[in-house]
């Protein structure tokens, strides 16, 4: 092996090694869970201070696709407030160390349940950056590391936001297809009762209602 190979399959080694510190650095909790009516679900997340953090939620069914959602520290300080939301975004660094707390409630409902998406990501976007560093061959591959991770913390939001789109279009469609079949089957009583009440008014035309007595 010469030497621009090995120095080749060295720097890979060294890309795969600093993506596998990221994840490591970095926590993320996704999910998709059912919030029945007149109920709230909490999620608790250990975060340092300093630490950054992001919640995203989308309500994939149910109702009119709304949902509150509260994120509080462990001092019990209300950080993020959303009421009657389909989807939301929130980003914040945490002011002290504990147990981080997002609720998501559902009481206003009065019959309709949801099923709710959350993907709640804990760490630094940026792990890789060093603006103190000098430009060498480190940071080469620092930055083609940290591109591998947008790149694939892109698509990975885009394959998500995709399945849900799916999930949402799947619902409509049973619904849509539920809708209908009552619709034929209230046609087909209503067409039976016409069909039987034509009959009764037809034989009421030939029914001699006068007879003669001897």
């Amino acid at each position: 092996m010469d030497f621009k190979s090995w120095l080749s399959q060295w720097n890979v080694c060294r890309v795969y090694v600093f993506l596998s510190c990221y994840l490591l650095a970095v926590s993320a909790v996704e999910l998709t869970f059912e919030l029945q009516d007149r109920d709230t679900q909490c999620f608790f997340e250990d975060i340092k201070k300093g630490e950054q953090s992001t919640v995203e939620f989308q309500v994939v069914t149910g109702g009119h696709y709304d949902i509150d959602c509260t994120i509080t520290d462990p001092n019990h300080k209300e950080l993020y407030k959303g009421v009657k939301k389909e989807y939301d975004s929130h980003q914040f660094t945490a002011e002290v160390d504990g147990p981080h707390q997002v609720c998501f409630g559902n009481e206003f409902s009065t019959f309709s349940h949801k099923l709710v998406y959350m993907d709640w990501y804990v760490g630094d976007e940026h792990p890789f950056r060093n603006p103190m560093k000098k430009d060498t061959v480190l940071t080469q591959l620092e930055t083609s590391a940290e591109v591998i991770q947008n790149n694939l913390r892109d698509v990975e939001d885009a394959l998500t936001h995709r399945r849900l789109r799916e999930a949402q279009d799947r619902k409509f469609a049973e619904d849509l297809n539920e809708s209908t079949n009552w619709w034929s089957v209230g046609q087909s009583l209503f067409m039976v009762f016409v069909g039987l009440g034509q009959i009764w008014v037809l034989r009421s035309f030939f029914t001699d209602k006068t007879r003669t007595h001897a």
